[in-house]
């Protein structure tokens, strides 16, 4: 069964790091543009970052660039979003998702999540202020 198991997320101050994790089950992922979504309460779920295939392309929400990282190391079949100097509007719960018609980042592709065929269960962010 196709997995997308996302993992590090929890309860931190405005100002301070997290990193997401998201490991994918087969090797197949490898081959697919992978991205980060989020969705706070009452609110609908949003584009945060997206990376090519083989990480040397990628995009970010207006919201988070210059303070969040989107990586990924196809040995392991995970990709991170490494997210520094958070703010209380980073709060959500945030999921990995991926394009598997898709290998090249696209700027116009990438923010829209019904291109994306598989998501994780996703992982709680709480920043406090």
């Amino acid at each position: 069964q196709v997995q997308l198991v996302e993992s590090g997320g929890g309860l931190v101050q405005a100002g301070a790091s997290l990193r997401l994790s998201c490991a994918a089950s087969e090797r197949a992922f490898n081959n697919y543009v992978m991205g980060w979504f989020r969705q706070a309460p009452g609110k609908e779920r949003e584009f945060v970052a997206a990376i090519s295939w083989n990480g040397s392309n990628s995009g970010y929400a207006e919201s988070v660039k210059g303070r969040f990282t989107i990586s990924r190391d196809n040995a392991k079949v995970t990709v991170y979003l490494q997210m520094n100097s958070l703010k209380p509007e980073d709060t959500a719960v945030y999921y990995c998702a991926a394009d598997r018609f898709r290998s090249l980042y696209s700027a116009t592709l990438a923010p829209q999540s019904r291109r994306y065929d598989y998501w994780g269960q996703g992982t709680q962010v709480t920043v406090s202020s």
